[in-house]
């Protein structure tokens, strides 16, 4: 495997002719010259490889598909070259940042390279990986006449897995992912899940006789026709970057709780969707970290999981501010009105009652430093309650937290059978959003900062 045109081949099990129904054949194309911007690669590879065939795989690394089209780019500082390619942080930790870039892929330092270019410069990823793979492709039928596949390949670190391996940023012609699904295994268990990286294995297979320092940047695998053809080959290697609505590791640690602060919105009109009871106890769990005095646990929540439940508390809360609203003689007009402002929590598919417990509070037998000791125990329900709902917009859930059951403590303890030491502090609606939330007007963090 010493990367030579044909004697630096790996064989699985294929004939000299490099086809079999078992195995396949890779190799390293020698020859090729030092690329630059405005090269045509179809041609390049053409002259150093004229033999290939149909069915043929050619696994390109990206930099020189970069270089060819001129993506290589003055930038003194390699970090503003990140940060101009870079869509979203996922996580940092120093001066590492693996980011989603402009080409949707999450990496390092958004793909911009730094090493084997002029001095000042850096190598940034081809603009659109899949359509460099498509010319590439077009070149070669135009030149040979021949059917290939065409993988672009970049360098990845993976989460939870050391080393580096390369995968496929472009394609075209070729089946990036092998759906099973539906089909059975060996012992004729259905396979529910099973879905093959069909591009990045082929990538990885090309590694292998590439080397990372080794000048070789173009390796064919032949001996796997079937992965080859337009059908199924049309969505290129985009096709391999998960939406955002299934990556269970969009954020790092850190940026995953920031991003959960700084989003999360108070949610008034909800779905039908059912919640998650274990997303609501997930929740609890986060919750009871918040800080409290006296080493005490002054947080209880009372979660409302059925309907009945959570119909007799809303009903009982009504009538007691109905009865309060006209003993302060408030028209039946304006009663409905305020009434009505209660549908969120009576449309919400689940509720949750905060309460206060002083149990652990400490008597002073002085009024100033009893308040004192009380606004402390307040002030740790809140912070237990922001817990509560930051962890809930981490589970996906929105909420809003309505101050109702403050107002009317006697009839909520009464309705939920809590004891007389359990004080309501509100309640929070929780469900699936209907709608997205406004946006919420810009806040500086400077107007809110005093300094001495």
């Amino acid at each position: 495997m010493n990367g030579s045109s044909k004697s630096g081949s790996s064989n699985s099990g294929a004939s000299e002719s490099g086809a079999s129904e078992s195995g396949y054949r890779v190799w390293a194309v020698a020859g090729l010259p030092e690329v630059r911007t405005g090269d045509d690669l179809a041609k390049l590879i053409v002259a150093a490889e004229p033999g290939l065939a149909d069915g043929d795989v050619l696994l390109v690394t990206s930099k020189i598909v970069s270089k060819a089209e001129g993506r290589l780019v003055r930038a003194d500082d390699r970090e503003a070259a990140i940060d101009a390619e870079t869509v979203r942080v996922v996580a940092r930790r120093g001066t590492l940042r693996i980011v989603e870039n402009r080409q949707g892929l999450i990496m390092a330092a958004a793909g911009v390279d730094a090493s084997n270019t002029p001095a000042g410069t850096v190598l940034l990823l081809p603009e659109d990986p899949d359509a460099s793979a498509r010319a590439i492709r077009e070149g070669l039928r135009d030149a040979l006449g021949v059917d290939v596949g065409v993988v672009v390949t970049d360098t990845f670190g993976r989460p939870w897995r050391a080393g580096l391996t390369d995968v496929a940023i472009g394609a075209a012609g070729v089946r990036v992912l092998d759906d099973l699904r539906g089909g059975t295994d060996a012992h004729g268990n259905a396979l529910s899940a099973t879905v093959v990286a069909t591009a990045d294995e082929l990538a990885a297979a090309g590694d292998l006789v590439k080397g990372k320092a080794a000048g070789l940047p173009v390796a064919v695998v032949r001996g796997l026709g079937h992965v080859v053809g337009s059908e199924g080959a049309g969505e290129g290697a985009r096709a391999l970057v998960r939406v955002a609505r299934d990556d269970m590791f969009r954020l790092g640690t850190s940026e995953a709780v920031r991003l959960a602060v700084t989003q999360r919105r108070t949610v008034r009109s909800f779905t039908e969707e059912p919640v998650d009871p274990g997303a609501v106890r997930r929740a609890v769990a986060a919750a009871v970290t918040a800080p409290a005095p006296h080493h005490t646990t002054p947080w209880r929540f009372v979660l409302l999981e059925s309907r009945e439940a959570r119909v007799r508390l809303l009903d009982a809360m009504r009538d007691a501010w109905v009865a309060d609203l006209r003993r302060d003689g408030k028209s039946e007009k304006s009663i409905a009105k305020r009434v009505r402002r209660g549908d969120v929590l009576r449309n919400a598919p689940y509720l949750v009652v905060p309460c206060l417990v002083m149990d652990g509070s400490h008597t002073y037998g002085d009024a100033r430093r009893d308040a004192a000791e009380r606004e402390m125990f307040v002030v740790a329900t809140g912070a237990g309650v922001q817990n509560f709902l930051v962890a809930l917009a981490g589970e996906r859930l929105g909420s809003a937290w309505v101050s109702s059951t403050m107002f009317c403590r006697d009839v909520v303890r009464e309705v939920l059978e809590l004891p007389e030491g359990w004080d309501p502090m509100g309640a929070v609606a929780v469900g699936h959003a209907a709608e997205e939330p406004r946006a919420r007007p810009e806040r500086e963090a400077g107007d809110f900062v005093v300094v001495r």
